[in-house]
């Protein structure tokens, strides 16, 4: 019965009903989700201990692996089980929905095996040094070995949503971030394990989201199944999800880049300014994680609708898209800006990180309406199943930080520094919209035994 609710949201539901069906969830998710991070954030923050809150900035970038892995998969697997489902293949997503997971497993445990032996290496390349090399290390130990179930969790997560069941992929989220909340005081504190008791607290929170995503999967889900009778790679299953999956990686993988050249700046200015930026990075996530709770929740309904050949449907589907995105993101991003200084002070004492803290934030939020813009575009991207387009988004939005970074800094220091990240936003935000106004007339036109061809 769940199944056909979540197919009826994807085939016939109003479209503002059906968006907000699949939006909102995802937007509780990370919402959920923002207040593990700041609260994490807090938990820290209350050891009196800037190297360790900046810690776990540095540590940002190799995370983020961990969550481009997941985002291969996921990505690359839940828009075409998307894709599948509106072209009515149903025996087919069996298949790619246990080839994904499986492969998303395999994925991170190759990780966790490569990454243990070369951790000195990895922590010079995070920029970490004195007594902030000491917590990093500590922070990213955890979560190399729980790499499999990190990596599992972003995957799986993505593939229960693909069917249109948002509500689960929620839950899931929810089951993670809440274990994560209650298990960070205990081992922070209680253990007095610092800043690595916030990483063993979020791997158990995922392991703990794998369980309930796979039993779902097996148990509740008509469309797709984990059994590893299913697990037969081939060559369409793969190019269909590494296709679209590369680009997710990418752009994550630019992420990486980029927090890693931002953090290499940063650290020149000392431990507050790193401190500073974590903070503020959180706190805009307030903005960031609603606006890709909405471009992301919607994606398997572009996705089906455009492979099911209802061009009147995609249209409206991306139009009030578009408008919710700008008008909330806008709302939320003036709010932050308005009580910028009386939110950092929440998070810290330190009157020199909460003075540039101001400077980041507000650059952060400036630049979130051109992140989401672009967020969306690439997300429309990925729906659509076009690789190329979606591929110079995700390098874009990574790449052209770094001759910005490089300038700003020469010419205006640390205020060059901040403002970067600013500005590659706006740049890959412009590159989106050409993407998009170049192919927008062959998507509207699309024809179903032309893309099936594809």
């Amino acid at each position: 019965m769940e199944n056909k609710d979540a197919m009826y949201y994807l085939k016939k539901a109003p479209v503002p009903k059906a968006i907000a069906h699949m939006a909102i969830p995802m937007i509780l998710g990370m919402v959920v989700n923002m207040i593990y991070n700041i609260t994490d954030a807090y938990f820290i923050g209350r050891l009196n201990n800037t190297s360790m809150l900046a810690s776990i900035t540095l540590a940002l970038p190799f995370t983020t692996i961990l969550m481009a892995l997941g985002e291969l998969f996921g990505t690359g697997g839940s828009t075409y089980i998307s894709r599948l489902l509106g072209e009515k293949k149903l025996d087919y997503v069996k298949k790619v929905s246990s080839v994904t997971l499986y492969l998303s497993l395999f994925s991170g445990l190759l990780f966790m095996l490569l990454c243990i032996p070369v951790l000195s290496p990895i922590l010079k390349l995070l920029g970490a040094t004195g007594e902030a090399l000491l917590h990093t290390r500590s922070y990213i130990i955890a979560y190399t070995i729980g790499s499999p179930f990190v990596v599992a969790n972003f995957t799986l997560a993505q593939m229960v949503r693909g069917e249109g069941a948002s509500t689960e992929s929620m839950i899931g989220m929810i089951i993670s971030v809440v274990i994560n909340i209650i298990l960070d005081p205990v081992f922070i504190f209680f253990f007095h394990m610092d800043v690595m008791g916030a990483s063993v607290a979020t791997v158990i929170g995922n392991v703990c989201a794998v369980v309930y995503y796979m039993y779902y999967l097996e148990k509740k889900s008509a469309a797709q199944s984990i059994r590893l009778k299913y697990f037969k790679p081939n060559p369409t299953i793969l190019f269909n999800i590494f296709k679209i999956g590369i680009s997710a990686l990418l752009l994550s993988g630019f992420l990486i880049v980029s927090s890693l050249m931002f953090n290499n700046y940063a650290v020149l200015y000392g431990d507050q300014v790193v401190a500073a930026f974590g903070v503020a990075n959180r706190v805009c996530q307030i903005s960031d994680f609603i606006g890709m709770g909405l471009y992301m929740g919607v994606v398997p309904l572009i996705a089906y609708s455009y492979s099911s050949n209802n061009t009147e449907r995609l249209n409206k589907v991306l139009k009030t898209t578009a408008f919710y995105l700008v008008t909330i993101i806008s709302v939320i991003a003036a709010v932050l800006f308005v009580f910028r200084t009386q939110v950092l002070e929440l998070f810290s004492s330190d009157e020199s990180v909460i003075k540039v803290g101001v400077i980041i934030l507000t650059a952060l939020l400036f630049s979130t309406l051109f992140a989401g813009i672009s967020g969306l575009l690439t997300s429309m991207f990925q729906a659509f199943g076009k690789s190329i387009q979606s591929t110079i988004m995700s390098v874009s939005r990574g790449i052209a930080l770094i001759p910005i970074i490089i300038i700003g800094n020469n010419l205006f220091q640390l205020n060059g520094v901040i403002w970067s990240m600013t500005a590659s936003e706006l740049c890959a935000c412009f590159i989106g919209l050409l993407l998009w106004f170049g192919c927008k007339k062959e998507i509207s036109n699309v024809n179903l035994k032309e893309y099936a061809a594809k």
